[in-house]
């Protein structure tokens, strides 16, 4: 390690002669070598900075050049940030790519790594087929930006379409650093001032239209040429995309799912592993051509989880390792359950059953995306919200074993013009607790497509088919299989307009579940403990620290609030100070869905010896039945003495439509 040479700050010069902030590891030896690309908007100087040692500093170690770049208008780059994932952003990916197979260190030789953004545009630039693009490691990411990301789920809305716009919004109004931009007061005021208002750009795509198309690598997967290793774990959002890439890739392409949340693996809160050898076994295999069987691993390695009592905070997970060689895999058969007054069964019954739950159902589900907070973020006990739901039960005499997505099928009638379904599959154990599985929103406007949903016809008979996320479960005998449906599982998913009642026509109602079934297991090649390696030097300030509460008003109205403090370092090498901490706010009553209410304050600050700056911002979104209002508000400091440099706000109506 001491023979790498990090190359703090290069500039890349684009084409139009933007610059975009570079951090280069160079291996120890003669050159030239294969490189590893990692491709952000999260400040290499600061934010990522600790995270990119344990990762670039040991692949840098084993003979890889390493370049993490600060995309447009974010970090110490130029320019002005747009939209994620927008076109700017790949073709600047694509001149970067040109520029790196130029250097003398490379080999022309190149991999993309990523986590959620990173993987996403890993996918994305594999997709555009750059000649210097040789392979990807994808972590967290999805096919599908309008299926499979934080803006809507089976055509809902997700609350985190607002809060993780609200954390951009923080993100982006960062300032570059002094020591390496003598201009970073007017780069920054000129980022402050043009900071796009994500939340209301996507809420106005409620739809799969070409807007989400645009970076959905699904559209044609036959596009992406290289390999692709494709992983994250269970306690992700992100948990359907390796699975698909995997059946559906013409190239080497593998899937890895562990029991983990939305980090690389090694740093792990749910049972770290070797994310390292992962990563430079496939790198080795497609940028070194070493003959290392990478292209023999199982097409799918997966964590088969078992009942653990789940709790919100972090805890290990229970389970096994197993693989599948083959993706669709012969091991896994559909068993086709339907719903009946009685539960789960083999026959159809011919009856009705009513779905009319309240707003706040929901109130287990965690956050939609664990693993961007300190703690309690995850699935707790679903036994009060399924008290509160319709549910199915299949008391188990033996255990049984399920790898796939369940699939939903329903009949129904509705007596509003706009109704939701959500279903969730969970594992009760002989004590009553309720462990999720899987779940699914499904917007039942968009019966015929989420290309074109329909306003609903009051007693009129629809049906709709759609999955449930991804999963992989052991069911012990003793246990009881339970699909619960209700119309609302706040926060995650917004409501829709007014309670509705969702009536099941049962004779066609059936649920078809992935039941695999093994004679004699395959080697799992599971990943293995975490490599000791780099860790952050950073002098610690200020602790980190979390807190989550949950009351009931005089009024009913039920309010969960989150308070993250990510605490306070000081980086020792350029002796920059930064602190951070965020607060939600999350409100709804029971009885009345327009009632919703999302609310965030962000807080930075930056202190170099005289030089400080300051930045709060806020964040919220209400409705009522026809329109969804957007407000957020920046503050902006200089020095001691919070001189303002900025105050502006945003406000926005944006139409329902069919959600």
């Amino acid at each position: 390690m001491t023979h790498i040479t990090v190359i703090e700050n290069e500039w890349i010069v684009l084409p139009d002669g933007r610059r975009l902030a570079t951090r280069i590891w160079i291996p120890a030896g003669t050159g030239p070598f294969p490189v590893i690309l990692e491709y952000l908007p999260y400040r290499k100087r600061d934010a990522t900075a600790s995270r990119d040692q344990t990762t670039h500093g040991v692949f840098a170690a084993a003979g890889y050049a390493c370049v993490r770049v600060d995309i447009a208008g974010t970090g110490d780059s130029d320019g002005v940030f747009d939209d994620e994932y927008s076109q700017q952003e790949l073709s600047d990916g694509e001149a970067v790519l040109a520029w790196i197979s130029c250097q003398d260190w490379c080999d022309a030789n190149i991999g993309m790594i990523g986590i959620s953004w990173g993987g996403f545009n890993g996918l994305q630039l594999a997709y555009r087929q750059p000649p210097a693009l040789r392979a990807v490691v994808s972590v967290a990411s999805t096919t599908d930006r309008y299926a499979d990301d934080i803006h809507f789920m089976g055509g809902c809305l997700l609350s985190d379409n607002v809060n993780w716009a609200g954390q951009m919004f923080a993100y982006n109004s960062r300032p570059p650093d002094p020591l390496l931009r003598s201009d970073w007061r007017e780069v920054w005021q000129e980022r402050m001032e043009n900071l796009p208002f994500m939340a209301a750009d996507w809420l106005a795509h409620p739809n799969r239209d070409a807007f989400w198309k645009h970076g959905s690598v699904c559209e044609d997967y036959a596009r992406i040429k290289v390999p692709v290793l494709a992983t994250t774990g269970w306690a992700d959002a992100y948990v359907n995309a390796p699975s698909q890439l995997a059946a559906h890739l013409n190239g080497p392409a593998k899937a890895l799912m562990g029991p983990w949340e939305h980090r690389y693996a090694h740093m792990s809160k749910l049972g770290a592993s070797d994310f390292h050898s992962e990563v430079l076994g496939w790198f080795d295999r497609w940028l070194k051509a070493e003959e290392n069987g990478a292209e023999d691993l199982p097409d799918y390695r997966v964590f088969m989880q078992e009942h653990f009592d789940p709790t919100q905070a972090n805890k290990p997970r229970k389970g096994r390792w197993i693989a599948e060689q083959r993706w669709p895999s012969p091991n896994v058969t559909p068993r086709m359950l339907w719903l009946g007054n009685n539960g789960l069964s083999d026959r159809a019954e011919n009856a009705q059953l009513n779905v009319s739950t309240a707003a706040d159902v929901g109130q287990a589900s965690g956050v939609f995306c664990p693993g961007m907070r300190i703690d309690n973020e995850l699935a707790g006990d679903q036994s009060g919200d399924d008290a509160r739901s319709v549910c199915f039960d299949l008391p188990l005499d033996a255990s049984m074993e399920l790898l796939g997505r369940a699939v939903l099928k329903i009949a129904f009638t509705v007596d509003q013009p706009a109704a939701q379904i959500v279903a969730r599959l969970c594992d009760v154990s002989a004590d009553g607790v309720s462990q999720r599985i899987s779940y699914r929103a499904f917007n039942l406007s968009h019966h015929a497509g989420h290309d074109r949903p329909e306003t609903l016809v009051p007693g009129q008979r629809y049906e709709v088919e759609f999955a449930l996320n991804e999963c992989a479960h052991h069911l012990r005998a003793g246990h009881r299989l339970r699909l619960a449906l209700s119309n609302s599982y706040w926060p995650i998913v917004w409501p829709a307009p007014v309670r509705t009642n969702v009536m099941l026509d049962l004779a066609g109602c059936a649920l078809t579940l992935p039941v695999r079934s093994v004679i004699e297991e395959i080697d799992p090649c599971a990943p293995g403990a975490p490599q000791l390696g780099p860790t952050s030097h950073n002098e610690t300030l200020r602790a980190a620290d979390a807190r989550v509460s949950t009351v009931t008003q005089a009024d009913g109205t039920i309010v969960q609030e989150t308070f993250d403090d990510f605490g306070a370092t000081r980086d020792p090498d350029h002796g920059m100070e930064v602190g951070s901490h965020v607060t939600t706010r999350y409100s709804i009553h029971p009885d009345d869905p327009v009632t919703a209410c999302f609310q965030s304050a962000w807080n930075f600050a930056f202190r170099r010896k005289d030089w400080q700056v300051e930045i709060n911002t806020e964040n919220a979104m209400t409705c009522d039945t026809q329109n969804f209002y957007l407000h957020r508000k920046l503050r902006a400091t200089e020095g001691a003495t919070r001189t303002e440099v900025l105050t502006k706000e945003w406000s926005q109506t944006i139409p329902r439509g069919h959600l």
